[in-house]
């Protein structure tokens, strides 16, 4: 499949399980040398699960955009989260953006991307953030390479142990 086959869907609430499993997928994948085997192998899905039904029923749907990528169609490749933050000093939060391992590096994280900045920049804001873990490298580069700033590090705790998150800044006007 290529990427001329590739849509972006908005996701609803019916999509929480889908939107999970994908979460989990690509956590076990990218984050398998970063945190616990057990976590991962034991706890990510019905973490993700009970996560994403939550955050999809949850109240201030207008304030986020989730968007789902599928080729033909039909297969799901990835999905976007991006949500204004109440009084962020850096903006809007490019919170989740994930590929699914077997379409890395034919243009869908790119694509999420860009529909994450188009629609922060359709609604008047400067700047994206995100925030990346400490040693994904292959991702950290991925930003980079799109032109995200690396900001700063903040200390944070995930599948019970404790993590640096990086905080990456994309101005809109940079585009």
């Amino acid at each position: 499949m290529s990427i001329a086959s590739l849509t972006l869907r908005p996701a609803t609430a019916a999509d929480a399980p889908l939107i999970a499993a994908m979460h989990a997928a690509s956590w076990q994948a990218t984050y398998r040398h970063l945190l616990p085997a057990a976590f991962l192998d034991d706890e990510v899905d019905a973490e993700r699960a009970a996560w994403w039904r939550a955050r999809m029923e949850a109240p201030g749907g207008e304030r986020r955009l989730v968007l789902i990528a599928e080729l033909d169609e039909t297969t799901p490749a990835g999905f976007v989260c991006v949500e204004r933050q109440a009084d962020s000093p850096w903006g809007v939060l490019l919170d989740n953006l994930h590929t699914l391992p077997a379409w890395q590096g034919i243009g869908v994280g790119k694509r999420l991307m860009c529909a994450a900045q188009d629609w922060a920049r359709a609604r008047g804001e400067a700047q994206l953030y995100l925030y990346v873990l400490e040693g994904n490298t292959p991702a950290i580069a991925f930003y980079e390479r799109q032109g995200w700033q690396f900001s700063g590090a903040e200390p944070d705790r995930m599948g019970g142990v404790d993590i640096t998150a990086l905080r990456y800044v994309y101005p809109l006007d940079a585009a």
